[in-house]
């Protein structure tokens, strides 16, 4: 019984379930899915593969770079590049390894698509959000926020709006501004170090579900994959596991790490959490389209990661250039749009000609596949409600990318909920000992 029991192989609860091991906690994972990473993990298509998005991490992701030393995890893991901003033919910013700000400065000095007043206003938005300590009196849309700014055409449509897309995977328009400054805060202004673009080398279950699970194994923790936990029934001081062949076993507390849809089902038998479940199902979701396209080995992007000026897709992966797919490439689309209404073959379609523009003349892909997650991130809107960890049965703690945090729904903000629920849980358990 004094066992805890954590549901959700993703990255919230894999670093919930580590957080545990590592205070010597007993933990035992349950996971629906036969592959763990839950948003963030591999996928199987047509017998290759493939992660089912293209994540990317920064520097600023302390505690995912943390917990990632923790697992030992080759730092080779992961593609190291500074900050770069590179949209062929519109924008091209390439922060040097100085300290912060000088880095942002001289990148933004040696650009050569940006006019002063370009970089006059790039300055002015930064020394606002400093000179408001990061904090704005009321929430408002990115697009109000580069308005009151005076930001040129140019930054807003190559540089602001992209980035506040693909951070927060909400359109400007609607996206949070106080969001959108917390991250420049802790990504541009902090060091060049922070600003670093960490691209993944392996597939996503390998970066650090796999890891995961052989630190759990041998730190007295459990991991049960394909093993589905239908509900969560109070029995006494503790709880049951409806659904799974552990179905006898009590659980003296339980963090419940899934997607925010799947968390009403699973607190149903508990009448206490009504509002709760309420609140959570009316959060509303963005999508992320990938669009993998398998070209011969030979072709090979002018970077990495490029961003594109026009068309559906924002932006362009090479996956040869960061492993061993060769001529993979991979063109995503975040948040909702016109492209939600296209077909996957005319999705590929429109992805090909997005390669093309680079590379004229290409061949068509030997190979192409389209995975959309349609409930891939939260909205990120001005102000929005989001839950805390704890709730009115104080041994039930949520973890997920979606509790109240000042980021985005990110691999950092899930890495860091499930640390938080971790030691909420220990907290709870040190109580417990401390009252006996």
């Amino acid at each position: 019984m004094r066992r805890v029991a954590v549901i959700g192989g993703g990255y919230a609860g894999l670093s919930a379930a580590v957080e545990l091991a590592r205070l010597g906690i007993p933990v035992t994972l349950f996971e629906a899915s036969r592959v763990l990473g839950g948003r963030a993990r591999v996928v199987e298509k047509d017998g290759r593969r493939i992660d089912n998005g293209q994540h990317l991490l920064i520097g600023a992701y302390t505690e995912t770079l943390k917990l990632l030393r923790l697992l030992r995890v080759p730092p080779r893991q992961l593609l190291s590049r500074p900050f770069t901003w590179h949209v062929p033919g519109k924008l091209d910013i390439r922060a040097p390894d100085l300290p912060a700000p000088l880095h942002l400065a001289v990148a933004l000095w040696r650009s050569k698509q940006l006019t002063w007043s370009d970089r006059f206003a790039a300055v002015r938005l930064m020394r606002h959000i400093k000179r408001i300590r990061y904090t704005l009196q009321q929430d408002c849309s990115v697009n109000q926020l580069l308005s009151d700014t005076a930001q040129t055409d140019l930054l807003r449509q190559h540089l602001w709006e992209p980035l506040c897309v693909a951070a927060l995977n909400t359109p400007s328009d609607q996206a949070s501004a106080q969001v959108f400054i917390n991250v420049l805060r802790d990504s541009l202004t902090q060091s060049a170090t922070a600003s670093e673009l960490l691209i993944p080398r392996v597939d996503l279950s390998e970066l650090l579900p796999v890891p995961a699970a052989q630190f759990l194994a041998r730190n007295n923790g459990t991991v049960n994959i394909a093993t589905p936990v239908k509900g969560i029934e109070q029995d006494e001081d503790a709880f049951r596991l409806l659904g799974n062949p552990f179905e006898g076993e009590r659980f003296s507390q339980v963090i419940l790490a899934v997607a925010p849809y799947h968390v009403s089902d699973l607190l149903a038998p508990l009448p206490e959490l009504t509002l709760l479940r309420e609140q959570i199902d009316a959060i509303p979701h963005q999508p992320i389209t990938t669009v993998y396209l398998q070209y011969d080995a030979a072709v090979r992007l002018p970077e990495p990661m490029l961003g594109l000026a026009s068309g559906s897709f924002q932006w362009l992966f090479d996956r040869g250039q960061l492993g061993e797919d060769k001529g993979l490439i991979a063109a995503v689309i975040s948040a909702r749009g016109p492209h939600s209404e296209l077909s996957r073959d005319e999705l590929a379609l429109r992805a090909h000609e997005a390669v093309e523009t680079l590379l004229p003349r290409l061949a068509a892909p030997s190979w192409s596949t389209v995975i959309t997650e349609k409930r891939a991130t939260f909205s990120c809107t001005p102000s929005m409600w989001r839950p805390i960890p704890v709730t009115p049965l104080k041994n039930l703690v949520l973890a997920g990318d979606y509790l109240q945090s000042p980021y985005p729904a990110t691999i950092e903000a899930a890495v860091r909920s499930g640390l938080a629920a971790a030691r909420q849980v220990a907290r709870l358990r040190q109580a417990e000992a401390d009252g006996s």
